[in-house]
């Protein structure tokens, strides 16, 4: 059975970026992610050990943002490796990570970086 488990707007107040003023003000962070795993047993068993907690998945995503980067694409990537080694049994990942209202000079919604990785 495929299941596909979707974590959608996980909002973070951070640090990250490459211009100092980013890294001293911070800024509003999104991210989502999107888990490819077998987890059929937990549709028996409705135990949280036979499936992905997303609990604990949020946790994982708030310490990797709590640690500033200057790059975006370093986040994501941290957030996705920690995230397959916590979680072995997850198949295919798709991880973005978005910057709200960059410092571009002028109006930008978000930047963002999607990373996706199959095991």
């Amino acid at each position: 059975m495929k299941t596909t488990i979707e974590l959608t707007n996980m909002r973070f107040y951070a640090y990250h970026g490459v211009l100092p003023q980013e890294r001293e003000t911070g800024n509003v962070f999104v991210v989502n992610m999107t888990l490819e795993a077998d987890v059929s047993a937990a549709c028996t068993s409705d135990e949280v050990d036979d499936t992905i907690n997303y609990a604990e998945v949020f946790d994982l995503v708030k310490t990797e943002m709590e640690q500033p980067s200057k790059l975006l694409e370093h986040v994501a990537g941290r957030i996705l490796s920690k995230l397959t080694k916590k979680y072995p049994r997850i198949s295919h990942a798709r991880v973005s990570v978005a910057k709200m209202h960059p410092p571009v000079g002028g109006e930008m919604e978000k930047a963002a970086i999607v990373l996706t990785a199959s095991m």
